[in-house]
């Protein structure tokens, strides 16, 4: 576990620099917490002065870290947990996501297909003469339009975990390239090698699938809706009260989704399907699960998909959001960007600051420092903006 502090030297600038390494046993909260504590002690700095934390945010440790963070404020209330802007924000709500099991099976197989489509120069010279083709047939058919930049020839792209547009990326292009995918595939079951029919008729079942078309069109418009913030929290250029703004929109956005969207996106799936010969199944029939009578649940299919899978992947996207920018996160931003010196300190606000003063830092200001600051702040306004 590495340990970097930030902290306000005593010239009043702000360093960072890495302070330890430290091996551990385990990665339960209580471990980290006290592996943490022990080496802020051996440099004989006191955690009462902790006035923030801030974790790298990987999927499989978010448990872990949200008990860390819970331990420290325990000891410390002024410690405030502020989100990594540089951390890939896309890759943790994929990670979300893929709490929800059939989600989590959905990119497996979207990486599998894809994989197996473009596994050779050969098999690429097939997507892109397929794709070429049913253009050229949805042209005559008049339903493509056609015009400069329009239906250029796209790439199937591999869905790469450490690459944080990547997913959102690998969804598009398989949408684009959808049609000449599946004539790729049912080549290969027919005429490529045995072992490759075998797996190219599962990944040719699976992307036939209703299941997989839903979760494929259901996850293309929660990452985009997210794709925005994550893009933005990857700008050195950032500033504070845009990220929140996103921050805000984003949650919003979400929550349309989730109220209102459902009826859209299964009339968007359900065409789809149509246009590409994919079985659609009666919403309002009993849904199963694996074969026989005693496999049946007491919920139809309808409720499956809307409420197992499109109302609890939405509600994993705004609980991590949540998580990582709770309300009094964001106003503490908010307040802070009084101080970024961006623009000849465009944003600075003397009423913010003593507002920020007062409420999230009690311990180093008293009243008389909080009185004192308010003309401190008056002064500098009057004498450098």
């Amino acid at each position: 576990m590495a340990i970097v502090l930030r902290f306000v030297d005593k010239m009043g600038f702000v360093r960072k620099c890495f302070f330890d390494l430290v091996h551990v046993r385990e990665t339960t909260s209580l471990t980290l917490k006290n592996e943490i504590s022990d080496v802020l002690s051996h440099h004989t700095l006191n955690i009462a002065s902790l006035r923030g934390q801030g974790y790298d945010g990987a999927s499989n440790m978010r448990s872990e870290f949200k008990g860390l963070q819970a331990l420290f404020l325990n000891d410390c209330p002024h410690a405030y947990f502020i989100h990594c802007f540089a951390h890939r924000l896309q890759l943790a709500l994929v990670g979300a996501a893929k709490d929800v099991i059939i989600v989590y099976n959905f990119f497996s197989m979207l990486s599998v297909i894809v994989n197996i489509a473009r596994a050779s120069a050969k098999r690429l010279d097939e997507l892109q003469a397929a794709y070429t083709a049913h253009v050229a047939d949805m042209v005559a058919r008049k339903r493509l339009e056609t015009g400069r930049g329009v239906n250029q020839l796209p790439t199937l792209q591999r869905v790469g975990d450490t690459r944080w547009s990547s997913h959102l990326n690998s969804i598009l292009s398989l949408l684009k390239l959808f049609y000449a995918t599946c004539i790729v595939l049912q080549k290969i079951v027919n005429d490529g090698a045995q072992s490759q029919r075998a797996e190219g008729n599962g990944a040719l079942d699976s992307l036939m699938s209703f299941e997989f078309v839903f979760i494929l069109h259901l996850m293309k418009e929660v990452l985009g809706i997210t794709h925005h913030l994550c893009q933005a929290l990857q700008r050195k250029s950032q500033d504070i009260l845009n990220a929140m703004s996103l921050v805000s929109s984003t949650k919003r956005l979400l929550q349309e989704l989730r109220e209102i969207g459902w009826e859209i996106l299964l009339e968007e799936v359900e065409s789809f399907c149509k246009d590409n010969d994919i079985a659609i199944p009666d919403m309002n029939a009993p849904f199963l699960v694996g074969r026989g009578r005693r496999h049946q649940k007491d919920h139809t299919v309808e409720h499956h998909y809307r409420v197992d899978i499109f109302l609890l992947v939405i509600d994993s996207q705004l609980q991590e959001l949540n998580t990582r920018f709770k309300e009094e996160v964001v106003e503490l931003l908010t307040l802070s960007s009084s101080l970024d010196p961006k623009n000849s300190f465009k944003f600075f606000n003397a009423e913010n600051l003593c507002t920020l003063a007062k409420k999230y830092y009690p311990e180093d200001f008293n009243d008389k420092d909080l009185f004192m600051l308010r003309y401190e702040l008056r002064h500098y306004e009057d004498d450098q903006l």
